[in-house]
């Protein structure tokens, strides 16, 4: 009978693996165990709570359970705040849960303590599964984690998750893809950069990489790319940019699997029930419990590097993409992108350019739309 040698472990990056393995649990509604120093939490976000595992959590021993809730869900509930923050739960009341995390006439019913270090990563955790930023959790005895039946994982291994993908950025796949008006086009497909998700770089006819490349970084938007929303101007911006390039001297898109300002299709969808009832796009992020924008794009930067290119001119109105680059030592020269402005995107445009500081000129826009005479 073979023997498994002494100290091996087929699993080289065990912190990854144990990363990604919470994120599924986070994902599948199922409770995580992070631990960190002499601490251990039981968290399990609100999205899919059940009655049962209510109770459950309940019986447990030790402190009472606390919902985690971030910063731009308690300025919605009434406070001002920067920072997350955590709200006992005396029992764990799934119609008090609903209120406080999801309602949107919700007011916070009692008093908002700090959140500790693994507070934080439950919410992380959150944000990485792509699931409703919001967390219920229960303290316990650490002796007690390998008793409960799920998932244990050290909370540093949720902490680094992003930045180990980054460093673990690398090209699975490449093929040629003629498109309609750009016929000479590669598709790179990388791994890593962002947790499970695929990244892919569409380069455009043959730009001279060693010199200054046309580059646009578009976050993907099912609803305005594929089927062309009149909710945002997405769907223009990326044909509008692979014409410019074709009909120039090339280019690189990035096409980045950021749904929804990095909230994920479901969340998307969740906001955009908000707009339909009045709400601008950022205020209905916030009611969600998102900021601004949960992107982040230097492993944007580390896809450019890998293909050889150092000095870009970025196609875009997001002065935040700009200053990414650049913090990430790429030479970035700018130029903005034309979408359209219809009816339904229009204050969209406006709340970006306004509360963003997306650089967006109306009046180009209209000149862009308008029919040539």
């Amino acid at each position: 009978m073979s023997t498994v040698p002494t100290g091996l472990n087929l699993v080289e990056d065990r912190a990854s693996a144990a990363a990604e393995r919470a994120i599924a649990e986070f994902r599948a509604a199922r409770p995580v165990v992070l631990c960190g120093g002499d601490q251990a939490l039981v968290a399990v976000g609100v999205e899919g709570l059940e009655a049962g595992l209510a109770e459950r959590l309940d019986r447990l021993a030790g402190d009472p359970a606390r919902l985690i809730l971030p910063a731009a869900r308690l300025r919605h509930l009434g406070l001002d705040r920067l920072v997350s923050g955590i709200v006992a739960l005396p029992t764990v009341d799934l119609g008090r849960i609903e209120t406080l995390a999801l309602k949107v006439d919700a007011r916070i019913d009692a008093p908002v303590g700090p959140t500790s270090t693994l507070d934080d990563v439950a919410l992380e955790l959150a944000h990485l599964a792509l699931v409703f930023p919001a967390v219920v959790a229960v303290q316990i005895d650490p002796a007690l984690a390998s008793d409960l039946g799920v998932l244990v994982v050290d909370a540093n291994d949720v902490r680094s998750f992003k930045r180990r993908k980054v460093d673990d950025l690398h090209v699975v796949s490449r093929a040629p893809v003629p498109l309609d008006g750009a016929p000479e086009t590669e598709f790179v497909i990388f791994r890593g950069g962002e947790g499970l998700r695929d990244q892919v770089a569409i380069i455009i006819g043959k730009p001279d990489l060693s010199g200054v490349v046309d580059v646009r970084l578009h976050s993907a938007c099912l609803t305005g790319d594929l089927f062309g929303s009149l909710k945002c101007d997405c769907g223009d911006q990326l044909r509008n940019t692979v014409a410019s390039m074709a009909k120039g001297q090339g280019g690189i898109l990035l096409y980045l699997d950021q749904e929804g300002r990095g909230n994920g299709i479901a969340n998307k969808m969740k906001a955009y029930r908000l707009q339909s009832q009045g709400y601008d796009t950022y205020d209905a992020d916030e009611v969600l419990g998102f900021d601004l924008d949960q992107r982040r794009f230097e492993f944007a930067a580390a896809m450019l590097s890998q293909l050889g290119v150092s000095s870009v001119r970025l196609i875009t109105n997001n002065p935040v993409k700009i200053a990414a680059l650049r913090e990430a030592g790429l030479t970035v020269a700018e130029q903005r992108v034309l979408g359209r402005a219809t009816a339904e995107n229009v204050r969209y445009l406006a709340s970006k350019r306004d509360r963003a500081g997306h650089k967006i000129d109306f009046d180009a826009l209209a000149a862009f739309a308008a029919p040539n005479d």
